[in-house]
């Protein structure tokens, strides 16, 4: 008596794996809603395939990956242009391959081989595929998995200024303000990487698009949702307070324009917000080469901005002052501007 078929089957080898995601993904293309059976078939295929690649990629949780076998898959996905079958087709699938493509989606892009990274190697000869998850913050369905991935490329100085550089960029000054506050709140974490993670990519991509740019931060400066003006007025505080953008802050404080606005923010009812302005608006009062406009418009507005100045405090404690010398620094500052001659604007 022959007991062959209680043997486990061969463990498909990175190839056949590679080749089974692709076929199940492409096989997506030729269902139609009248064919409900089948497309149901075709989606259990690839959650079935996803679940063998994260396997081969993360280990079965007895066993660890075997890196000849990580490399393998990886070059073959490349190889079969499965990335990009993968991004295109995130929309038609099922939570769990979501959810699984999600997580080797991590180990993908920072395998590699020697100095090589296949998968973004793979992404630097597509870049619109970088573009199409940036588009997908429109689908809330998928907004939060493309999210996801688009962080993990951004680890990728390559990839982030393309997108920096590219049109899609701009959307995400429409995508941070989105009414669904999940969608909305992952764009900011995305768009924060984008603007944090290479110092030296900003600073350029700063420099070259300065009033586009500064044009339309001023809109999220000045929103009428609470939430997006803390969180990129925070996040201008970082961005614009980094060594590479010395160059950027020096030329922001010059401008009178961005002045009122944190002169405004000072008087938000939110005491974070009056907090997170104040460390921008001391830096145009400190500002040893003010120019005349810029003194003008202190000493103009100087009685009201003392009477705020004097009922701001951050609490108690060695960072209540810190915040306290600054404060005083800067109302004597305004405090000197206003003794002046009259100043002509």
């Amino acid at each position: 008596m022959s007991f062959s078929f209680f043997k486990p089957s061969r463990p498909r080898s990175p190839q056949e794996v590679a080749k089974a995601i692709k076929d199940s993904l492409m096989a997506l293309d030729n269902k139609t809603v009248v064919e409900v059976k089948a497309l149901e078939k075709a989606l259990e295929e690839v959650e079935k395939n996803f679940g063998t690649m994260r396997c081969v990629l993360c280990g079965d949780g007895e066993t660890e990956p075997s890196m000849d076998q990580v490399t393998l898959l990886v070059q073959e996905i490349c190889k079969e242009d499965v990335i990009a079958l993968m991004i295109h087709k995130l929309a038609i699938l099922g939570w769990e391959a979501r959810k699984d493509l999600v997580h080797c989606w991590s180990i993908l892009l920072k395998h590699k081989v020697g100095s090589t990274y296949y998968c973004v190697q793979y992404i630097e000869n597509h870049f619109e595929l970088l573009d199409f998850l940036v588009v997908c913050y429109d689908n809330k369905e998928i907004a939060l998995n493309c999210g996801n991935m688009l962080r993990e490329c951004i680890k990728f100085e390559i990839l982030a200024k393309y997108i920096l550089d590219s049109a899609s960029f701009q959307l995400f000054f429409k995508f941070v303000e989105l009414p669904n506050f999940d969608v909305a709140s992952d764009a900011f974490s995305t768009f924060k990487d984008l603007l944090t993670k290479h110092g030296t990519v900003v600073a350029e991509y700063l420099t070259a698009h300065y009033d586009e740019f500064f044009d339309s931060y001023e809109k999220l400066l000045t929103s009428n949702n609470y939430v997006t003006r803390r969180q990129s007025l925070k996040l201008l505080s970082e961005f614009l307070l980094e060594s590479p953008n010395s160059h950027i802050m020096k030329r922001y404080i010059l401008e009178v324009r961005y002045l009122k606005v944190m002169m405004t923010l000072l008087k938000d009812s939110s005491k974070n917000i009056q907090i997170s302005a104040f460390h921008i608006f001391k830096v145009f009062v400190a500002n040893p080469n003010k120019p005349q406009e810029v003194k003008v418009i202190l000493a103009k507005n100087h009685e009201k901005l003392l009477e705020l100045l004097h009922n701001l405090s951050v609490g108690k404690g060695a960072e209540d002052e810190q915040f306290d010398e600054e404060k005083e620094l800067i109302v004597k500052e305004i405090e000197r501007l206003a003794r002046l001659p009259i100043l002509e604007s």
